[in-house]
């Protein structure tokens, strides 16, 4: 066995122009018997098995020690501030069970948990459990940010620190290592005092001698609860079937031979894998933020691989930006030619550019592919101009945006693979519109990747839920009853005179309801909460998003928040002031709050955001499951997300139409609470419902207009209103 002296260690790894874990962290890893590690919460523990050299780190006898959270509820978290208590055992080993069943019961995370089983099973891992109390010894949040790492192999050491955080599968392939500072114990004193410190403070640290911090070994229960999966005689076979996987996976990816180049993870392989048993014709319903981009950028490398054109849609031109860097940055080292249309590129049709751009290609021909804007390609000169066939493989961003009447016309052009992307592909009140997309792209893909399967599969960042109740003013109850009253009378007319009355009505009831439902959007008492909420929990350096209805609630919200002492406050709306993409940099750089209005929605890629307070949504799922989906992506450092919701709710005195108020916020409080660390987070609201006579079990999604392109059958709604 090499020992770690043997090894060309450098002081310091940075992405992209190095690869971390094939140059340092594998080769450390195979060389060492020890690996000491504060690795955050116990889901991340997986992650810390560095597959590729795990057998050679066990047959060299090496232990490895995890200092690691459970993720606790709301009701429980109390324990992490006020230490270690017999309840915070209880509430630690439920969690901790909690979270390894989600782990056996994924797919993507089985047979790592299993893994990880047999290692603890076999003593090659031992965890114990830290508490943070009010000081820490001035270092609490170490334990869990500054992602500390000690290898040794019995006679030298090697110390990392810094942004890296083990995922899998793929360390490096992952896209989530972005660099470490590395010391080793042969260089020179000073590296050798700095590993001193590191070691004594993580052996204090063990031996719960560190003030502020509570170290206890694993819950015996919840131990014997993980060590029953374990498979002791073929966890060997099974880190050969994950890199095996890996292996799968790099022939699928864009990427795989460039330095630091990303793999699809397990659930995008499943779903390419479907995709093509399907024929290569279907819609993939993925959680926001679980990496449905990337997934299409495989698909689309396979089909350059059988000689195929790309055509690439995209709803806005905030997406065409992204996806063409995309695009770029995947098939550079392949000499892909792109041709972009819409978005203030208009060569595509000089001369006819995008016929010859889309006609089939030879074998010698370098590979092209085309990206445009909905709106372009909706047009009679684009699809006029467009070289149709089998050859063309045609991929929709949010693919539930081609139902619409003005963008369904693409749906007639002939092709020949179809891939479709959305959360959320069924089209709210329009079964016209998802019944076309359905038939065209033939099928969604299963099974579908929902938030719930992507936060187990470590796809996404689990999330803490909280409510916030906020009553109409007197003004605004009384308009929202006088548009009530008004929706009923003609409601009544309209039944009454059949068909030709509901086709002449249609419009003014739809008016009616866009305008009741402006009134909850717009409540007064919502500015006062959100200055409330950030001056509460917003603290420098964090990255929140406000999301409001209009520009006038954006100003109000901007100034609310200013005033109650805050900086760093942003706007992000289509008709602001300004550059909207050096805001972001800004943002994305510094942190700070950003309040914006629709246009964070669709596609934005912003995974440092952790928190959101949610001032207005519709009553369309899309909405809000993707602005959920903002603050759930993964992002360095990030083990836990935040989303605090200000609902309108009646008073409690409140009869008759209280029930309508409620229903149109309700929707969305049961899918997020029920996916939620803390799902009692909705337990008032459920109360206040019971109060009413809303029965909180069936209330489900309510229906409303889908105001990006003013589509859509309103029937439920209409018949809801109208009672």
């Amino acid at each position: 066995m090499a020992s770690l002296s043997d090894l060309p260690i450098r002081k310091s790894y940075h992405k992209p122009e190095d690869d971390i874990a094939r140059e340092f962290y594998l080769p450390a890893m195979a060389a060492s018997t020890g690996y000491d590690r504060a690795v955050g919460f116990f889901s991340s523990s997986i992650y810390l098995l560095a597959w590729k050299s795990l057998k050679q780190f066990v047959d060299n006898g090496g232990k490895m020690r995890m200092i690691c959270s459970p993720v606790l509820s709301d009701e429980d978290s109390e324990a992490l501030y006020s230490g270690y208590s017999a309840r915070a055992e209880s509430a630690a080993a439920d969690a901790i069970i909690r979270e390894f069943d989600q782990m056996m019961l994924s797919g993507a995370m089985m047979k790592p948990a299993i893994v990880l089983a047999s290692l603890v099973q076999m003593g090659v891992v031992e965890c114990k459990l830290a508490w943070i109390g009010a000081e820490a010894g001035g270092r609490p949040r170490r334990l869990f940010h500054d992602k500390v790492g000690i290898l040794s192999d019995g006679e030298n050491h090697v110390v990392f620190k810094g942004s890296m955080n083990e995922t899998w599968p793929g360390l490096s392939l992952d896209g989530n290592l972005e660099s470490v500072d590395v010391y080793v114990s042969w260089r020179d004193a000073g590296e050798r005092e700095r590993i001193d410190e590191e070691v004594e403070y993580f052996e204090r640290l063990w031996q719960d001698h560190w003030p502020g911090v509570s170290v206890v070994p694993l819950p015996e229960n919840a131990r014997h609860h993980i060590i029953s999966a374990s498979e002791a005689s073929k966890w060997p076979s099974y880190v050969d079937e994950i890199n095996l996987e890996m292996e799968e996976a790099a022939s699928w990816s864009p990427e795989a031979s460039k330095q630091g180049g990303r793999l699809p993870r397990s659930h995008q392989l499943q779903a390419l894998e479907a995709w093509t048993a399907a024929g290569r014709r279907g819609i993939l319903e993925h959680a926001t933020g679980s990496g449905k981009t990337f997934t299409a950028l495989c698909a689309i490398n396979d089909g350059l691989g059988r000689g195929e054109v790309p055509l690439v849609l995209v709803p806005s031109e905030l997406l065409l930006v992204q996806w063409e860097e995309e695009l770029r940055v995947a098939f550079d080292p392949s000499g892909l030619q792109l041709l972009v249309c819409g978005g203030g590129h208009a060569d595509w049709h000089v001369q006819a550019r995008l016929r010859g751009w889309t006609r089939e290609p030879s074998s010698k021909e370098p590979p092209r592919a085309v990206l445009a804007t909905l709106q372009t390609a909706s047009s009679d000169r684009f699809i006029g101009l467009c070289s149709q066939g089998s050859h063309l493989l045609l991929i929709a961003d949010e693919v539930h945006r081609l139902g619409a009447s003005g963008t369904r016309r693409i749906m007639a052009m002939t092709t020949g693979p179809r891939l479709g992307l959305s959360a959320t592909p069924r089209r709210a009140g329009d079964p016209e519109g998802t019944q076309a997309v359905l038939d065209y792209f033939e099928r969604i893909i299963q099974p579908p990747f929902g938030v719930q399967e992507a936060i187990k599969s470590g796809a996404l960042t689990p999330y803490a839920y909280r409510v916030y109740p906020v009553h109409l003013n007197d003004g605004e109850q009384a308009e929202w009853q006088k548009l009530t009253d008004q929706f009923r009378r003609l409601y009544a007319k309209t039944e009454a005179g059949g068909d030709s009355a509901r086709s002449l009505n249609a419009s003014r009831l739809k008016n009616l309801l866009i305008q009741r439902a402006r009134i909850v959007k717009a409540a007064a008492g919502k500015i006062d909460i959100a200055a409330r909420v950030l001056r509460t929990h917003y603290q420098v350096g964090q990255r929140w998003i406000v999301y409001c209805d209009n520009q006038i609630q954006v100003q109000q919200v901007r100034s609310a928040i200013l005033n109650s002492g805050l900086e760093d406050v942003y706007e992000y709306h289509s008709a602001m002031s300004g550059d909207r993409h050096s805001t972001l940099a800004q943002f994305n750089a510094l942190g700070g709050i950003v309040v914006s209005i629709r246009c964070l929605d669709e596609g934005v890629d912003i995974p440092a955001v952790s928190h959101a307070l949610i001032l207005a949504s519709s009553r369309n799922p899309r909405e809000f499951i993707q602005r959920r989906g903002r603050v759930l992506r993964r992002a360095p450092g990030k083990a836990l997300a935040f989303i605090h919701d200000v609902i309108v709710a009646p008073h409690a005195t409140e009869t008759g139409d209280g029930d309508s108020i409620l229903l149109g916020e309700i929707a969305r409080a049961i899918e997020f609470g029920s996916h939620a660390i803390n799902p009692a987070s909705v337990t008032d609201l459920k109360v206040l419902a019971a109060k009413i006579g809303l029965d909180w079990a069936e209330a489900g999604y309510g229906i409303e207009i889908d105001d990006e392109d003013q589509d859509g059958d309103f029937e439920s709604e209409v018949t809801h209103a109208g009672r």
